[in-house]
């Protein structure tokens, strides 16, 4: 599988989600929009379900780590939530997979993963990106860090415990120093 990066242009973002809903489905770009906001890994995006949402705040305890994210949410999250709440009223999932759907006996489950990774795939060899499930999370943090050049707050937002991994995972290399160095002179 090839490492994905960090997707840097705003542009970029933009048509990503406006090409997921073109190429595969409405819920493939609300999944990327909603996803960039989060900053969550996929399988914990996907497990979300409309009663992890309280009020103005998602909580739910990450598959990987076992840490809590408490995550405000804001307002182009709210909206999107909004959305697909009002499309699907009685979906538990915030992302249900709407296979089987028609058969009572079976439990209702997310979208999963491989789905997700087969459409931003598509999209990502249309654009000739390495565009990947980890792109949302990675792109998050790599705007936060542009934004606030803080290194700590990312590592927070991320639940990162090194500066190093942090650092590794937004892309910022040894090139990017570099040219911090040269471009600014006291």
């Amino acid at each position: 599988m090839a490492e994905v990066q960090a997707i840097k242009k705003h542009e970029t973002i933009q048509l990503i989600g406006h090409l997921l809903e073109m190429r595969c489905s409405k819920q493939m770009a609300d999944i990327w929009n909603i996803g960039l906001n989060l900053a969550l890994r996929i399988s914990d995006l996907l497990a979300i379900q409309f009663d992890d949402i309280q009020g103005e705040r998602l909580i739910v305890k990450e598959m990987k780590t076992g840490k809590q994210a408490n995550i405000k949410l804001n307002h182009k999250v709210l909206m999107h939530i909004q959305d697909v709440r009002a499309e699907y009223p009685q979906h538990i999932y915030l992302f249900q997979s709407f296979r089987n759907q028609q058969s009572k006996n079976i439990k209702p489950r997310p979208l999963t993963r491989r789905a997700v990774t087969k459409a931003f795939a598509l999209v990502g060899e249309e654009l000739k990106l390495a565009l990947g499930t980890h792109s949302m999370r990675k792109t998050r943090g790599y705007h936060l860090y542009q934004n606030t050049k803080d290194i700590g707050r990312v590592m927070k937002m991320l639940r990162h415990s090194s500066e190093g991994v942090t650092l590794r995972y937004i892309g910022i290399t040894q090139d990017d120093v570099d040219k911090d160095f040269v471009e600014l002179e006291i």
